[in-house]
């Protein structure tokens, strides 16, 4: 799958310009709002953004609500005369990331991840920063967190970088995902600049570092990243966002490839290996076989009009890796249904739905790019919602009053109820998954207040130019003895 692919481009490429350090955006007539799909939720819309907006998320300490952009500004959402409006505190001049996906707030500490091109566009190193964001103080500081050595990029919109952000419950421990600099394993050697440059041990992992960690440089080197206690978990393609639930257990939402892989959920255990590149959505990559010779008129998995098939990274590949003999998988959370578990049979190659077969599904349909997941860890929801996981579809859906021809997509753009289960028998989760909003354009992000919810998009393309995404306040059921309690508390 494409994932994200605006996420790709070069900073150099991006010509946004910004006249006054505050900006404020209207609302315009033409603004469709999401549609609810519950009697006692309610969607409006709140403000416009920056285009290409990324994360959103809240100081804990100030209650002030902040965003970021793909090419590095962090922006603070001021609320003028009633109106909310954004004020630009950082931009990549200050904290040197050029590919900017990843932001997190701990206690008054701001935590930035991303990438910087080098070699002339030719290589990425990944890197974390922090700011202490204290009220009062509008020039903090910054401490470098980590920087990676250099390796390859590459030219495709399969080099996903480093993104999510997630602090552990007890403050102890920043988490960073780091996305696959491949689609399927394949060799990206950015026309020889990095001969038979597959996936490293720089990509496709789950790291965690000390809350304090200070001045470190991450080596290509597995051995030493393990040893040093900083690999958390491998073999996930790219968890483009992470979220502890109310036990304290950790769970990430992946893409797959191009492919007709499902997109897993996974509950994230130190030590564990979640399969790739051999395995996503519960399917074997076939271009680790020796025998594999791809072809769209026979392998239904495979769409001609896939971008991987189009650039000829699917191929017959006989120095594919090895699947390593002595690691066992973890497999994904099983999707019960209703909703976002179609899926492609292995037999017949036709698209079928878990509800009339009883096949679960590893975890949600197809090319649907699961993103900005988060719990109810305060419990401040009704009891349908109490306690529970949420994720927003970043893909597929009807598009320009069209209903999506492929069936594996022909729902998205919305926003999921994950009601999960745990299941002893195989010491891993099974979730209910139902649709509750739809009608978002490309959503990226997600931030829960109490039962107030933000969900903020990436930012479309109006008459060719691109106009911002908008940020939509949620009003969710809630679970009135909390929200009355944490209202007392805010007076």
């Amino acid at each position: 799958m494409i994932n994200l692919n605006p996420f790709t481009k070069k900073i150099v490429n991006l010509v946004i310009a910004f006249a006054l350090p505050v900006f404020v955006f209207a609302q315009t007539s033409e603004q469709n709002t999401p549609k609810s799909l519950r009697p006692d939720i309610t969607v409006e819309h709140f403000m416009k953004v920056e285009p290409e907006a990324v994360r959103i998320i809240r100081h804990p300490v100030t209650g002030e609500i902040y965003y970021t952009t793909f090419f590095g500004d962090v922006i603070r959402v001021k609320i003028m005369d009633g109106t909310p409006v954004s004020e630009k505190v950082l931009s990549a001049e200050d904290h040197g990331i050029t590919r900017l996906q990843g932001a997190a707030f701990h206690n008054n500490t701001l935590f930035l991840a991303g990438n910087i091109n080098v070699n002339n566009n030719k290589g990425n190193k990944g890197r974390m920063v922090r700011y202490e964001m204290k009220p009062g103080n509008e020039n903090p500081e910054m401490a470098i967190v980590f920087n990676t050595v250099e390796y390859g990029a590459n030219k495709t919109t399969f080099d996903h970088g480093w993104n999510a952000l997630e602090i552990s419950p007890d403050g102890k421990y920043i988490f960073v995902n780091t996305g696959a600099r491949t689609d399927h394993g394949e060799v990206q050697d950015n026309g020889g600049e990095y001969p038979n440059a597959r996936d490293n041990a720089l990509t496709a992992k789950i790291f965690r570092f000390p809350i304090d960690a200070k001045d470190l440089l991450l080596a290509d080197d597995e051995i030493k990243l393990k040893a040093d206690g900083y690999l958390y978990a491998e073999g996930i393609r790219n968890a483009y966002d992470m979220a502890f639930d109310p036990k304290g257990n950790l769970f990430a939402v992946s893409n797959s490839g191009d492919y007709d892989h499902p997109e897993d959920m996974f509950w994230v255990r130190q030590g564990r290996h979640y399969g790739f590149p051999w395995v996503m959505g519960g399917i074997e990559n076939p271009q680790q076989f020796p025998d594999f010779q791809p072809n769209p008129d026979t392998d239904p998995f495979l769409s001609k009009f896939a971008f991987a098939w189009l650039m000829k990274y699917f191929h017959n590949d006989p120095d594919y890796p090895k699947k390593p003999a002595e690691i066992r998988f973890t497999p994904a959370v099983q999707n019960l249904g209703p909703d976002a578990n179609e899926y492609r049979d292995k037999k017949t190659g036709l698209v079928m739905d878990g509800d009339t077969t009883g096949v679960t599904v590893g975890t949600f349909n197809a090319h649907s790019s699961p993103l900005g997941l988060f719990f109810d860890n305060n419990k401040a929801l009704s009891k349908d919602f109490k306690g529970d996981g949420f994720v927003i579809r970043y893909a597929g859906g009807p598009r320009n009053g069209k209903e999506n021809p492929s069936l594996l997509r022909r729902q998205g753009r919305d926003l999921l109820h994950l009601d999960l289960q745990y299941d002893k028998a195989t010491d891993n989760y099974k979730v209910k998954t139902t649709r509750i909003i739809e009608g978002f354009t490309a959503p990226t992000d997600a931030l829960l207040v109490d039962n107030i919810l933000y969900i903020i998009e990436y930012g479309g393309k109006q008459g060719g130019n691109k106009a911002g995404g908008s940020i939509w306040k949620i009003t969710m059921p809630a679970n009135e003895k909390i929200t009355k309690k944490n209202r007392k508390k805010k007076v």
